[in-house]
């Protein structure tokens, strides 16, 4: 009779530790999708897109950054700030930032942005007319552009309207791995040296 008593408890705490060990090897089969970048992309996979229907998605992560690398007031007060200066795996620098128009009127002039390369007309409203200097390895960036001739950019600027804050981003091809720093040019706007991350 005793037997039987203690065979019955030791058969619950086996099917308890059973239960216990299957629990923890179901749990550790997934990643819990922290590692799971298929939907993130890289900022260059989403505006190289030929169709252009993910261009205006801005680099992930990047516009919402609150570093201020550089800033600059250009015409009509529009402030320029600078958040990101990043290069990317696919051998890309993306500068990204915030046009801020800090007046009391809305500023609808934005053309001197899209500059006067004709390849980048088909922009339209745009801050297609950015470029980087590298002044060490002494070589001008112009923004990329896909196989339509669409800038690699913020595209659809048509206007920042009074206390407004638009995000933008442009996408160059990165200067070599030992430039620390460029200037960043944008028409209207003075030059803004600013730091490579990446």
């Amino acid at each position: 009779m005793s037997v039987r008593h203690t065979l019955r408890p030791r058969r619950g705490a086996g099917a308890a530790a059973m239960a216990v060990a299957l629990a923890l090897a179901v749990g550790g089969c997934g990643d819990g999708g922290k590692d799971n970048k298929a939907n993130t992309g890289t900022s260059s996979q989403s505006k190289s897109s030929p169709s252009g229907k993910n261009r205006q998605a801005e680099p992930a992560g990047s516009p919402q950054s609150t570093a201020k690398l550089a800033e600059s007031t250009g015409q009509g007060g529009i402030v320029l700030t600078i958040n990101s200066v990043a290069r990317d795996s696919g051998g890309f620098l993306t500068v990204s930032g915030q046009l801020k128009n800090a007046g009391s009127e809305n500023f609808v002039d934005t053309s001197g942005w899209v500059g006067t390369e004709k390849d980048v007309l088909a922009s339209g409203d745009s801050v297609a007319g950015a470029t980087l200097v590298d002044k060490v390895g002494k070589k001008r960036y112009y923004v990329l552009r896909d196989t339509g001739g669409k800038c690699l950019c913020t595209m659809g600027i048509v206007g920042v309207k009074a206390g407004q804050t638009v995000p933008f981003f442009a996408q160059f091809p990165a200067p070599p791995n030992g430039t620390k720093q460029v200037d960043f040019q944008l028409p209207t706007f003075p030059t803004m040296t600013v730091p490579v991350s990446g």
